[in-house]
C-alpha cells in the first residue's frame, strides 16, 4: 500500500525547494532557479512523499540496498529503507562520503552492504548526473552492482545522457517541467 501522491510532492517542491534568482549550481552551471531538495527531504511529509515515491518507481527493480551522496541522500535513504520496512521489505542503506574517512575504516562507503549486492543510487536533484556519477564509482569499486540510478527531480540538463552514456538505467519521480519551470531557463 503507498501513500505516494505525485501532485502533493509537485507542490510541495514548487512550494518548498523552488527558489528564483541567480544560482551557482554545484555542476559549475549558471541558473536563474534553483531546486533545495532538502526543504522537502527534511521534512516529514514530504521526505514521506519522496520515499513512498521511490519505492514505487522501484517496484520493478531487483535491488538488496540505496545509497547515494552524503549529506543529499542521507534522509532520502534513511526514509527508503524505514518505509521499505513498513511495506514488510528488508532492504539496506548506505552512504557515499565525498571524502574517504580519515580514521577508522578509512572508507568512502558507510552502511551494512557487502560486495556483489545489487544497488541503486539516489540523488535529490539531478543536472549533469557528477554527483551521482561518483556514487557509482565508490560503490563499484567497493564491489556492488549498479541496477538503477534515481533522481526525485531532473533538471533535465544532461544527467539521463551521462547515465546512458556510463549504460546505467535512470528514471526520476519528477522533472522541472513538472514544477512549470520552462527548459529554455537554466
Amino acid at each position: 500500500m503507498s501513500g505516494y501522491n505525485r501532485d502533493q510532492l509537485i507542490e510541495a517542491f514548487k512550494n518548498q525547494a523552488l527558489k528564483f534568482g541567480e544560482f551557482t549550481l554545484a555542476s559549475g552551471q549558471k541558473s536563474n532557479y534553483y531546486l533545495d531538495g532538502k526543504q522537502v527531504t527534511l521534512e516529514a511529509h514530504g521526505l514521506r512523499l519522496v520515499a513512498e515515491g521511490l519505492l514505487d518507481l522501484l517496484a520493478d527493480v531487483k535491488y538488496d540496498a540505496i545509497g547515494g551522496m552524503s549529506i543529499g541522500a542521507d534522509p532520502i535513504i534513511g526514509a527508503v529503507i524505514a518505509m521499505a520496512s513498513v511495506r514488510g521489505r528488508d532492504l539496506k542503506g548506505f552512504l557515499v562520503r565525498k571524502e574517504a574517512k580519515g580514521h577508522g575504516t578509512k572508507r568512502y562507503v558507510e552502511g551494512p552492504v557487502t560486495p556483489g549486492e545489487r544497488v541503486v543510487i539516489v540523488d535529490d536533484v539531478v543536472t549533469t548526473g557528477g554527483s551521482a556519477m561518483i556514487s557509482v564509482e565508490r560503490i563499484q569499486e567497493f564491489g556492488c552492482d549498479v541496477v538503477q540510478v534515481v533522481g526525485v527531480v531532473d533538471r533535465l540538463q544532461g544527467g539521463a545522457a551521462t547515465f546512458a552514456g556510463a549504460e546505467l538505467p535512470y528514471r526520476a519521480l519528477l522533472d522541472v517541467t513538472d514544477l512549470d519551470v520552462p527548459l529554455g531557463d537554466s
